[in-house]
């Protein structure tokens, strides 16, 4: 069965800010409502890495940046997710960078802002993850056709009026929406979140209130640690 995506993104006027830069690696901080990759309807043209490739990485301003057209993407985030990401910008740093995180040698936080006080300090989410067609693009929960999903999370801090949590995610698997539908499992949705959501959830922010934080990694070419920090705007 094809799959029909008829989401139109909204046009993002946030940029895309250079946080590090050498020949063969960027550190860029995405803002929320912006893709990682552009989309198959022309409508959805502008992305990261549309902007990298092109040298627009302030929207709708050609030439504020060189143009970078061996800029791929190792990783992604969803649209409605800011927050750190590392660009490869040689083939050989893409390949590198590729295996790093298909190894899960990449390490990633994220902070995210949740309905309610989540009981545990800290914990761990095991929840197998199923994509359903019927329902692009959302995913499920679901112990018999799901693949393995896990992901830690720390209480951060608990607010009041109303009821939240700030809480930091460390995912130990890559899955579609992981974060999101975790969270969703076990009752307290991101903020935000249109796709997983309480009755109230979606209307207590404007944007979904998930950041990437952290990034570490090692260098494609020298080797060497590396940790990206991009603080989070909630």
């Amino acid at each position: 069965m094809d799959i029909i995506d008829t989401f139109i993104a909204p046009a993002c006027n946030e940029p895309v800010h250079i946080m590090y830069q050498d020949q063969y690696i960027l550190l860029i901080s995405k803002p929320a409502g912006l893709l990682s990759l552009s989309g198959k309807n022309p409508l959805n043209r502008d992305s990261v890495h549309y902007r990298l490739v092109n040298g627009r990485l302030v929207h709708g301003q050609p030439g504020v940046s060189p143009a970078l057209p061996q800029a791929k993407l190792p990783h992604r985030l969803d649209f409605g997710t800011s927050g750190i990401m590392v660009v490869a910008l040689t083939p050989d740093a893409t390949a590198q960078l590729n295996k790093q995180f298909q190894d899960g040698k990449v390490q990633k936080h994220y902070t995210a802002m949740l309905e309610g006080w989540v009981s545990a300090d800290e914990g761990v989410i095991n929840a197998p993850i199923a994509k359903d067609n019927s329902q692009f693009p959302r995913v499920n929960i679901c112990e018999r056709t799901g693949k393995a999903a896990t992901s830690q999370f720390k209480v951060l801090k608990r607010l009041a009026e109303p009821r939240r949590s700030l809480v930091q995610f460390t995912p130990l698997s890559g899955r579609t929406h992981q974060l999101r539908i975790h969270s969703l499992s076990i009752g307290h949705p991101i903020l935000g979140c249109d796709l997983y959501h309480s009755d109230s959830s979606q209307q207590l922010a404007d944007r979904l209130l998930l950041h990437a934080s952290d990034i570490y990694f090692e260098h494609p070419v020298t080797g060497e640690p590396c940790h990206g920090h991009c603080a989070s705007p909630f």
